[in-house]
């Protein structure tokens, strides 16, 4: 049986860095996280890290962490493996959650661990552009404003991730107001890993296929891209295309009367008639 979301335990993290480039360098300087389920905080963590290398002038302009600040802070050879122990069992979200976890990969492969895995990474910055379509922009901090959050951002770690969790829990009540609950669909929609959404992704293709072959309708229930709004079709599958990311059903909508193209990762379900 899916899990509902409310049984998930959750970590929000944000990190701090030197720069914005990994390969060529740059570190992490500070990192936290809260873990929580449903509406309740289980645990904070927060350290400095020193990175053993300069912050860029325009890093130090953003987070105001200085040289003196993480003289005697631990190295990431002891704050990343404590970090991996608080967000165990766990779903990882961050605001932008492609930068911070090529920081988080890098710094793994730094002290000879391998890149996260086993363990689902969502992208909150996803999840506001897929509830919120229509806004001019997507920094958190305005996505924030929008949502009536009248938290400042203060880009350090631990309070941008105090922000983020309240962003997050904003979007997570448009979504149950759309009736996803579970867990399952959530993952689908606005987690990071390739592997797992393609086992998704993998498995609603062959229904399609089925289908196709069959030469019968399918039922499906859908978040809209441009609107997010959910609706319940019935179609004529007619194929399966592939474009860049994402691939689609391209069928006969018997709600629209004409043929429709739906991105499969927004196919929260599906069933042959």
């Amino acid at each position: 049986m899916a899990k509902n979301l409310e049984e998930i335990e959750f970590t929000i993290f944000d990190t701090e860095t030197t720069g914005l480039e990994p390969q060529a360098g740059d570190r992490m300087v500070e990192i936290a996280g809260i873990r929580l389920k449903g509406n309740q905080k289980l645990d904070t963590f927060q350290t400095l890290i020193n990175p053993g290398r300069p912050i860029s002038c325009a890093a130090f302009a953003v987070n105001k962490i200085t040289p003196e600040m993480l003289k005697d802070a631990p190295t990431i050879e002891t704050a990343l493996p404590e970090f991996l122990k608080f967000i165990q069992d766990t779903c990882l979200c961050s605001y932008n959650a492609t930068f911070d976890l090529e920081f988080l990969n890098n710094e793994l492969r730094l002290i000879g661990r391998p890149d996260i895995e086993n363990i689902v990474v969502v992208d909150i910055l996803k999840m506001a552009e897929r509830l919120l379509p229509r806004l001019e922009r997507y920094a958190l901090w305005f996505v924030a404003e929008k949502l009536g959050l009248k938290t400042k951002q203060e880009h350090r770690a631990f309070s941008d991730v105090e922000l983020t969790l309240n962003v997050f829990h904003k979007l997570k009540e448009a979504l149950y107001a759309k009736g996803i609950l579970d867990f399952l669909n959530f993952s689908n929609l606005f987690a990071l890993n390739s592997q797992f959404l393609n086992n998704i992704n993998n498995q609603k293709i062959a229904k399609i296929q089925e289908a196709i072959g069959l030469g019968v309708k399918l039922k499906i229930k859908y978040l809209s891209t441009s609107y997010a709004e959910v609706s319940e079709r019935e179609v004529i599958p007619k194929e399966i295309r592939q474009d860049k990311n994402y691939s689609y059903l391209v069928g006969y909508c018997c709600l629209r009367k004409e043929e429709r193209t739906f991105r499969t990762d927004g196919i929260l379900h599906l069933e042959i008639l």
